[in-house]
């Protein structure tokens, strides 16, 4: 079993994943925009260059994404809540490099540092209004600072 996210925005979900396969050393292995899509779906041209589909690839994991309006996806236009993303490593030099990448143009939800369970952890909302959580796993040997 694979279990993949599914991120959905407004005409930026190309953007946000080129930013992503940058960030994340991936790759984008599909990116089907709707105009691609059969003669008769019933899309207005307006939406042509808009994604349907795309995944980005990194490692075995994955990220789907795709573009939506208020007509298909009620809520679209409202602050994304209820899910991270979450990318974990044991190394804190690649997490703080995620982070940083990440939150330049969007917000911090919670600095990058140790906290009592991680020598380097951090939230953030990226400039595309994805919620982000950066962690890195300690070692077995790994206390946190007093």
């Amino acid at each position: 079993m694979k279990i993949v996210t599914s991120l959905s925005f407004r005409g930026q979900c190309r953007e946000a994943f080129e930013f992503y396969a940058r960030v994340l050393g991936g790759e984008i292995t599909a990116a089907i925009p709707y105009g691609d899509g059969p003669p008769d779906m019933p899309m207005g041209p307006q939406y042509r260059d808009w994604m349907m589909h795309c995944w980005l690839q990194v490692g075995d994991q994955a990220i789907m994404g795709a573009d939506m309006d208020v007509d298909w996806a009620k809520n679209i236009d409202k602050p994304k809540n209820g899910f991270d993303v979450t990318l974990h490593t044991d190394d804190v030099a690649e997490a703080r490099r995620w982070y940083d990448a990440l939150v330049e143009g969007g917000q911090p939800t919670m600095p990058f540092g140790e906290t009592f369970w991680s020598p380097g952890y951090g939230g953030l909302i990226d400039r595309f209004g994805v919620p982000w959580m950066v962690n890195t796993m300690p070692s077995a040997d790994w206390k946190p600072a007093p």
